[in-house]
């Protein structure tokens, strides 16, 4: 006869304890497969209990089969093979991995976050939970709501010349997720082609579904179309506005090579990564290969990390309309990445004219970033050993430096000077320059009270300033 110590089992209800009880049992074989259980009310007798706790722990074996009922037989022990309950072993001791603040951080994705309007977009979310408070719990429709693409498209066409149906936009969490379903729609066939130095993450998504890619040099005028025609590649992704990390701007003569190259065969593409272009601080507007395209080869990709933040993960793309077909034949069964909570504030912040007025008060401040970081350079004992590439673009320049330090070593003195750095050859598939060493120099999170003292540990990195 079944017999536990019910008064062992604390707050759990009285079924709930039992129900443990006899699974245990059954686990660690004290109870054989095909045995018979004691009848509900014999075993309710022997236990002192009610015939209902134990018919509702018979029920909970039941249903996940631990056992079997047979027509006026009763319950019968079922068989559960080699299981076994697992060992209680001491958990490890696993810390929760911290994100390392540095006294300064010159990596690339970082931006002013202090000059982000947050009062403004606290208040258009709450204007969002009060009007839209039942569109809010609806479903997302697979490219994004309506209200954002709606707001892209009029901003698309006010400031960057493109004439764009809000149908042809989809909304994704991040350039990369956008970038994996371009790789899923076109199929692991096709090979992609990436600027070579660029944004090498790309290849290393490339990878991961399978997608075969390509590594094309670049010169003074961007991809070199030579070398992209004969990597047999069919879709070719660039940043021709402002190539990262060297600044370089495409110019007219490379682009129409380009759309000779795409124009020549069917089935070629271009992804034309538009991100950082709002940057620009001298010259004219430069329209992108999309406003450009007369024959619809070019698909638009930009995201908002980092003209707002970088934790409002909203991207997007915007497709030519023979490819919309094809993405929502095969790829419109993915649900958004966005919520609609987030969609509503970015539509109105749009909208209303904030985010316009938002990057031109950016580029304004980060001229005079630019120009203040420029200045504590040529102050600073690294302009003896030291020489600036930049394009007047972007929020970053090149710092190509004379040293006998190998890139290695100019890392680890940076991080034991609290530092974080990128160099030019973190993006590049070549291997790095042996003479000197040249840096990504990402001035826009540096805060401006902090900058002689940041050109000090800069410079005292490398010996030769010393």
């Amino acid at each position: 006869m079944l017999t536990y110590d019910l008064n062992k089992r604390g707050s759990i209800p009285l079924y709930d304890y039992l129900y443990q009880c006899i699974k245990q049992d059954i686990i660690q074989g004290k109870l054989q497969a095909g045995e018979r259980l004691p009848s509900k009310r014999t075993l309710a007798r022997h236990l002192s209990v009610g015939v209902i706790t134990v018919a509702n722990a018979y029920a909970q074996l039941l249903t996940e089969g631990y056992v079997e009922a047979k027509e006026k037989k009763g319950y019968f022990v079922r068989s559960i093979g080699d299981y076994r309950v697992k060992k209680e072993l001491p958990l490890p001791q696993l810390q929760e991995p911290e994100e390392k603040e540095f006294f300064v951080d010159f990596k690339a994705n970082r931006i002013s976050l202090q000059n982000f309007p947050i009062a403004t977009w606290n208040r258009l979310m709450r204007e969002m939970l009060s009007l839209q408070n039942e569109a809010l719990l609806k479903t997302v429709p697979y490219n994004g709501l309506y209200e954002l693409r709606k707001a892209i498209a009029d901003y698309l066409a006010t400031n960057r010349a493109m004439a764009v149906q809000p149908s042809q936009i989809i909304i994704g969490a991040g350039t990369e997720y956008l970038y994996g379903r371009m790789m899923q729609m076109f199929g692991r066939e096709t090979t992609f082609a990436i600027e070579d130095p660029g944004y090498k993450r790309l290849g290393a998504i490339s990878a991961s579904f399978g997608n075969p890619w390509k590594y094309i040099p670049i010169d003074n005028s961007g991809m070199e179309v030579e070398a992209l025609e004969a990597s047999g590649a069919q879709i070719v992704h660039l940043s021709p506005a402002n190539h990262f990390p060297t600044g370089i701007v495409m110019p007219i003569k490379r682009r129409l090579e380009l759309f000779a190259w795409v124009n020549r065969k069917a089935g070629r593409y271009i992804i034309e990564d538009d991100y950082d272009s709002e940057f620009r601080y001298t010259g004219r507007f430069i329209p992108p290969l999309y406003a450009q395209d007369t024959r619809n080869k070019v698909i638009y990709m930009n995201t908002f990390s980092k003209s707002l933040v970088p934790s409002l993960r909203i991207s997007y793309m915007v497709l030519p309309p023979q490819l919309l077909q094809r993405y929502e034949e095969t790829m419109s069964f993915y649900s958004c990445t966005v919520s609609s909570f987030e969609q509503y504030t970015l539509a109105s912040f749009i909208a209303k004219g904030y985010f316009e007025r938002h990057v031109n008060r950016m580029k304004k401040y980060y001229r005079e970033q630019r120009a203040l970081i420029l200045q504590a350079l040529k102050q600073s004992p690294l302009s003896r050993i030291s020489h600036i590439k930049e394009r007047n673009a972007g929020t970053h320049f090149l710092l190509k430096v004379d040293t006998v330090l190998s890139e290695a070593e100019v890392k680890q003195a940076a991080l034991a000077a609290d530092m974080s750095i990128a160099c030019f050859s973190d993006y590049s598939s070549q291997p790095a320059d042996r003479s000197g060493c040249t840096l990504v120099i990402n001035y826009a999170g540096i805060a401006r009270d902090k900058l002689a003292q940041v050109m000090t540990r800069l410079a005292a990195i490398f010996p030769e300033c010393n």
